[in-house]
């Protein structure tokens, strides 16, 4: 059982933690990972993202999962978020297309449109 006190320490934790997640300014790759994505590779796409954002030494980048976003069929799918510009979706991810989105968009802010959901 928790005291209050401990609670108290609980609860200033978890809404720090809150507060950064909406006070993010940066980059956001939303990895979709429902079981559909899960099936088509979107684990090896995520893990790939991660070595590759870290390798690249890219800061202020957050990486987060989702559920399914009712496009099976092009799975596994990433979807970028930068401050100021439209979404933009990847379909039929791969991690050899992950270091060329890294290094492209990410890096340089040019969207690999052959890889996009409009392509």
């Amino acid at each position: 059982m928790k005291t209050i006190q401990e609670l108290e320490e609980i609860r200033k934790r978890t809404f720090e933690t809150i507060k950064v997640r909406r006070e993010h300014s940066g980059t956001r790759i939303v990895v979709a990972m429902g079981t559909c994505g899960i099936k088509a590779g979107a684990r090896d796409v995520m893990v790939s993202i991660m070595e590759t954002v870290a390798e690249d030494n890219l800061t202020d980048v957050v990486i987060a999962q989702t559920g399914c976003t009712g496009n099976c069929d092009m799975e596994p799918i990433v979807e970028v978020y930068r401050p100021g510009q439209d979404k933009v979706t990847y379909v039929k991810m791969t991690p050899e297309k992950v270091a060329k989105i890294v290094k492209e968009h990410l890096a340089k802010g040019k969207v690999v449109s052959e890889y996009t959901m409009n392509s």
